[in-house]
């Protein structure tokens, strides 16, 4: 007897140094677990966990998937705006035809904005040290 393998839709998403992982399933539908933890166990603030559930609410598909993400580094907002990027994508890897109106949402472009490196000589990436007269 061959256990048959679950169709899911795969995708990464990324946010300065946060990485996720996200699978969407059509069978177990409206569940959604973040490093296997709830959403709202994950990410306590409402404000992120909308951030998170916004390509989703979009398009009007929250209880039309089972959500399943793996989610590392960076900070918290960070982590759900990475968990935002690669719902996005994986809608996409799911049906083609939702490129268009993610797109012009901006779900879809990844942020290059990233912290600056440290310089020598400074404290942090422009920030001189202190100056003093005597």
């Amino acid at each position: 007897m061959v256990k048959e393998k679950e169709k899911y839709y795969k995708a990464v998403g990324r946010r300065k140094t946060s990485t996720c992982v996200v699978r969407l399933q059509e069978k177990k539908k409206g569940e959604f677990l973040i490093n296997e933890r709830k959403l709202s166990e994950y990410f306590p603030s409402f404000d992120l966990q909308e951030t998170v559930m916004e390509p989703l609410s979009f398009l009007d598909y929250k209880d039309k998937f089972f959500v399943s993400v793996k989610v590392r580094g960076g900070g918290v907002r960070s982590q759900a705006e990475a968990i935002r990027h690669g719902i996005s994508r994986a809608l996409v890897n799911f049906d083609d035809n939702l490129k268009k109106r993610l797109k012009s949402t901006r779900f879809l472009t990844r942020d290059p904005r990233m912290r600056e490196r440290k310089k020598p000589g400074l404290r942090r990436a422009r920030r001189s040290p202190q100056w003093r007269k005597r």
